[in-house]
């Protein structure tokens, strides 16, 4: 079966064990992620949900790897949406690596079947997430108030 895949990189001025804190840090995640935020144990195996801020669950599935501070593995499938949630399970890849003085998160997610509709939706919001992520550990505030400004959501 075909696979759909996106891949983002950036490097952080942080070391991997803060990163990997802002990565898993429920109150910490609220503030990049546009109040989403994970519940998890974040230990292979474990039982992972994406929720909003009053609640709804966005994503869930379960820790396939968790290599702290440098490797996270999630699958998940979308639960909102029924177009996105019929793709069935997405995998979600997390690796961190020290550069110098910073620290390189690559994050690889994709999904067994082409096109793919969920890589299409996350491929616009991990930048944005990303960019709030960086921002935040590097300045101390987000970059972005709004995932989706003037959208009408």
């Amino acid at each position: 079966m075909a696979k759909s895949t996106f891949v983002y990189v950036t490097y952080i001025r942080t070391t991997p064990e803060k990163l990997w804190s802002a990565l898993t840090d429920v109150e910490f995640m609220k503030q990049y992620w546009f109040g989403m935020h994970c519940e998890c144990e974040w230990a292979t195996g474990s039982s992972w949900k994406l929720l909003s801020s009053d609640g709804r669950v966005f994503d869930s599935g379960e820790i396939a790897e968790a290599v702290p501070p440098r490797r996270l593995v999630i699958r998940w499938q979308h639960q909102n949406r029924p177009e996105l949630k019929a793709e069935g399970a997405s995998l979600c890849t997390m690796e961190l690596q020290p550069s110098g003085t910073a620290v390189k998160l690559s994050i690889t997610h994709s999904v067994e079947r082409e096109p793919s509709k969920l890589i299409e939706a996350v491929s616009g919001g991990w930048p944005k997430i990303l960019s709030n992520l960086k921002s935040l550990l590097e300045t101390g505030f987000i970059a972005l108030e709004e995932a989706y400004p003037n959208a009408g959501h």
